[in-house]
């Protein structure tokens, strides 16, 4: 029996800054900036949400599905902690813009970071459980971060130039083309800690000391009840590439290395050497994008299928960790067929169609984002407030979000 990812895509908005501009207008010490390994990231514009970057990922997936494949999916989750509502589902917007078959289930699932694998997990156990042989699920990971003035910009700090917005769908069976995971390889780890949370809807806390220090707990001992269930598992030689949760490339490459003194007691150079082959590549969207918090670890997964070696099949290694905190270290195979669809849906293209703001412009929407509260009954958004980013979306069948009726949200095709 196998399950996996049969189809993948990413959306990571219409606009992005470059974070080294912003570092320099944040007057960030600049050797502390270059260890977050960033180089653009994603700025969420007022017509975009969770919900238009789920439905733009996965609409290019669904519209390549026959109208049978459509009927197969069986379930729609979204993972997210950027909710739109204590009690709605973002999965009911999504499954309608997406015209998807009635006959399914939809529902949301919020654990930090960590959500995106919670419901990866789910989806997977369902195809190999074969309680609805032939059926689908439709997986959609989508996180945002909206910056703003009420918040105070020197609260954000080295969080800002971090922080991004996008989402991964991907389409879950039992014909997984893109990766097929090693069924029952699985070491997971949890305990209670207040690194990060978000106390009110709109803003996040947290200390991110205690917060990097429970990531490389986990991160060490998911592996160690990895290859409790995984017999001769080891770090180095068992995964072709690693794959992490990527809230900076700077926390993966001292995870990374941190592993390797640990379970190979390797020196410095054989470290920074295995870090390029291993782990760079799927460092490359995360480091264009920011962190989108429950879609990370996939968006990481993505990277590495796009930009590593897959002449002949090789087995991943992935670490998801969310805060408060929950993690898992899992394992999974990728070959040639893999990268090649992948490919198909122009990851590196999408990120580089992207509008360069300015930080004038940047500027702007954070003080724009005070307008967009959570729990608003009734509001309008201004296209024309930012014509050039809208020009990036308009004309593309892209969704946006137009307004807020009643506490219900509408949404557009442009």
């Amino acid at each position: 029996m196998r399950a996996g990812i049969e189809k993948m895509n990413v959306y990571c908005g219409s606009a992005a800054i470059n974070v080294k501009e912003l570092a320099v207008r944040r007057n960030l010490d600049n050797e502390r900036f270059e260890n977050l390994l960033m180089r653009e990231k994603t700025v969420p514009m007022p017509y975009e949400d969770p919900v238009t970057n789920a439905v733009n990922a996965a609409k290019p997936i669904i519209d390549r599905l026959s109208k049978e494949e459509k009927e197969s999916i069986d379930m729609v989750i979204t993972c997210t902690e950027s909710g739109l509502d204590f009690g709605k589902s973002l999965s009911t917007y999504v499954h309608h813009y997406l015209e998807l078959g009635r006959n399914c289930r939809l529902f949301e699932m919020k654990n930090a970071c960590y959500s995106g694998t919670a419901g990866f997990q789910m989806a997977v156990n369902f195809i190999f459980s074969q309680v609805a042989p032939g059926k689908k699920v439709l997986l959609i990971a989508t996180d945002i971060t909206r910056a703003s003035v009420v918040e105070g910009l020197s609260e954000l700090g080295y969080a800002e130039p971090s922080s991004g917005s996008g989402a991964v769908a991907m389409l879950i069976s039992d014909n997984p083309l893109i990766f097929e995971v090693d069924k029952g390889a699985n070491g997971y780890y949890g305990y209670e800690v207040m690194d990060s949370c978000r106390p009110i809807p709109d803003h996040e806390a947290g200390n991110a000391d205690l917060s990097l220090l429970s990531y490389l707990d986990c991160c060490e001992k998911t592996f160690l009840e990895y290859q409790k269930r995984v017999e001769n598992a080891d770090y180095q030689d068992s995964f072709d590439y690693l794959v992490f949760h990527t809230p900076f490339g700077g926390m993966v490459k001292g995870a990374h290395r941190t592993n390797m003194r640990k379970f190979k007691r390797a020196k410095p150079n054989e470290i920074e050497t295995d870090f390029q082959q291993r782990v760079e590549p799927s460092l490359h969207y995360c480091q264009r994008v920011g962190n989108i918090m429950g879609a990370t670890a996939h968006l990481a997964l993505a990277s590495a299928i796009d930009n590593g070696d897959f002449s002949v099949p090789k087995r991943l290694g992935i670490f998801s960790y969310g805060s408060g905190c929950s993690s898992e270290f899992y394992s999974g195979v990728v070959t040639p067929k893999s990268q090649e669809i992948l490919r198909e849906y122009g990851l590196k293209e999408h990120l580089n169609d992207r509008y360069v703001m300015t930080m004038d412009e940047y500027e702007e929407v954070i003080y724009s984002n005070k307008d967009i509260r959570f729990g608003l009954r009734d509001l309008e958004i201004d296209f024309n407030r930012f014509p050039k980013p809208f020009n990036h979306v308009k004309g593309k069948n892209k969704l946006v979000f137009s307004a807020i009726k009643d506490f219900h949200r509408k949404y557009e095709w442009v």
